[in-house]
């Protein structure tokens, strides 16, 4: 037991120096980064300053269209998909791109349910009018006692 203390071994620490494919980590690093940048100020500048509804609209696709390209980039990079063979890729792929639509759809269907929501007046539909009944002219009282012989019968 003697032979196995801690004084017997000494420690031994290695520097490494940074390996030749971390620079394929700190491109997809940059890229990433700026993609997000690009993101972020073209969101800031559309809430920031007023701008022309169909300006909005063409930076908001914009936006879209760059966060495929980034959801694309991560697919590839960290999934290591960029170097498959193309079935494989496409078995990741196309499910993806159901799940997008089906995305799409809910948003479609929630907004015309908040849309026909804004139009629905459920206090008109539930409640009943009533009518005052009005006095009746003393024309129709003599045509009604007259018949009946008397207004109260």
């Amino acid at each position: 037991m003697d032979q196995h203390s801690s004084s017997t071994y000494q420690e031994v620490t290695y520097h490494h120096d940074p390996l030749p494919t971390t620079s394929h980590i700190w491109r997809t690093f940059w890229i990433l980064l700026g993609l997000t940048v690009v993101e972020l100020v073209l969101g800031f500048v559309m809430y920031a300053f007023p701008i022309p509804h169909w300006i909005e609209m063409f930076m908001k696709g914009v936006i879209v269209v760059l966060t495929l390209a980034k959801a694309f980039y991560i697919v590839s990079e960290f999934m290591h998909l960029g170097s498959e063979i193309r079935n494989m890729i496409m078995t990741i792929v196309v499910p993806l791109l159901l799940f997008i639509w089906f995305i799409a759809a809910f948003l479609w269907d929630g907004n015309e349910y908040r849309v026909s929501r804004n139009r629905y007046n459920r206090v008109q539909e539930t409640s009943v009018q009533h009518v005052a009944p009005t006095a009746p002219s003393t024309q129709e009282r003599k045509t009604d006692t007259s018949a009946a012989g008397h207004p109260l019968d």
